[in-house]
């Protein structure tokens, strides 16, 4: 055989080499992508599942007992109930932990009718103000047409990582809303409000929760109606 012939043999073994070593790495990095996009995917679904068996037996039954029952089996959770005939705490429902279905557990304290993070994490953050508002067909000042009372509730957040306050979640709705048909019907009845927040955030170690509602008078009396808590995801 030529010399000639050998070389161009020999490069042509040592180009095919250097073609399988490229198509190696060029699959392991296919390989690698597709099984990370896979376990986002998986993840995702996984969590989507989660979140919406959640919701659906929230929706589908009483969100007090449901809420507490879930709680109840997370690792770290706390559950409040309102405190009845307290005026201790200006523009807020004052909270308690130390009675009936209420609890707190996994390092969760209640301190100055606040919530303490125990943990940095995920978390799911709920509560419900409930109020039976009177109407009536006149304003404050005995002017005639309906009288709107507007209702609120608001989530709070402490954090020294924002170093302030802020709002997590908040509901405004205005009580004593109906047709005209209904007008005549509501004046002078009770109405009954559920103003209900709930999400999931990233909290840290620390942060302190609370809530601020107005109307407070109006507030249900039923303790089970009106809650506050917090567990661990």
């Amino acid at each position: 055989m030529a010399p000639g012939t050998v070389e161009a043999g020999l490069g042509e073994r040592t180009v095919v080499v250097v073609e399988k070593i490229a198509s190696s790495r060029w699959r392991w990095r296919v390989c690698s992508v597709v099984f990370i996009v896979s376990l986002c995917v998986a993840g995702a679904l996984l969590f989507a599942w989660y979140w919406n068996k959640l919701t659906f037996v929230y929706l589908s039954s009483d969100p007090h007992n449901t809420l507490r029952q879930i709680s109840s089996k997370a690792k770290a959770a706390i559950h409040l109930r309102k405190r009845d005939f307290s005026k201790n705490f200006k523009g807020q429902v004052e909270w308690k932990n130390d009675r009936g279905p209420a609890f707190a557990q996994g390092g969760f304290k209640l301190q100055d009718n606040k919530i303490i993070i125990p943990r940095t994490g995920l978390y799911f953050v709920y509560s419900q103000a409930s109020f039976r508002v009177t109407c009536n067909d006149e304003d404050d000042n005995g002017n005639a047409g309906r009288h709107f009372t507007p209702l609120s509730h608001t989530v709070l957040r402490f954090s020294d990582s924002i170093g302030g306050d802020a709002s997590l979640m908040s509901v405004v709705r205005s009580a004593c809303q109906s047709s005209a048909h209904e007008d005549s019907t509501r004046i002078g009845e009770g109405w009954y409000n559920a103003l209900y927040l709930g999400a999931v955030f990233q909290l840290n170690k620390g942060d302190k929760l609370w809530t601020e509602t107005n109307q407070l008078a109006e507030l249900e009396t039923e303790g089970d109606k009106t809650f506050f808590g917090v567990f661990a995801l």
